[in-house]
Parts: structure tokens; C-alpha cells; sequence
């Protein structure tokens, strides 16, 4: 039972990741309209968690750093489940 529940939430955090890289890696495309579908749908899953450190992490030089310390947090998160 806690083996299934184990990976069940190995591969929630595995999709979450994947979801969180394609944010950021759209977060450079500055002509994408975040209002609308896919991309509010994509925004309205990851930012809550991204504003948790965006809230603690300040722009460096105007850069938006706060999403590597999420993306690293979760990594050791999903890496310590095995």
C-alpha cells in the first residue's frame, strides 16, 4: 500500500516537474497571451507554486531566479521518494 502511494506521488511530482519546466521555458517567449488556453490552464497549475518563492526570491538583474529554487526543491523532494 505505501509502495503504490509511493509512486503515485513519484509520478504526480514527475509530471509537475515537466509541467513547471514548460512554464519556464515559455516564461522567454515574451509574446504569449497567458489569459488564454493552454498557456492559463498551464499558469493557473504551476504559478501558485512558483509565487511561493517568487515571494521570497527577488529578481536578480531582472531575472526571475525564484523558478530554479522551486525546480530544485521539488527534484530533491521527488529524488528522496526513491
Amino acid at each position: 500500500m505505501a509502495g503504490s502511494l509511493v509512486t503515485v506521488l513519484g509520478n504526480f511530482l514527475d509530471i509537475y516537474l515537466v509541467l513547471l519546466l514548460v512554464r519556464v521555458l515559455l516564461s522567454w517567449f515574451p509574446n504569449i497571451d497567458w489569459s488564454s488556453n493552454p498557456w492559463s490552464i498551464l499558469s493557473q497549475l504551476t504559478d501558485p507554486y512558483l509565487n511561493i518563492f517568487r515571494s521570497i526570491i527577488p529578481p536578480i538583474g531582472g531575472i526571475d531566479v525564484s523558478a530554479v529554487l522551486a525546480f530544485l526543491l521539488l527534484q530533491v523532494i521527488r529524488g528522496s521518494l526513491g
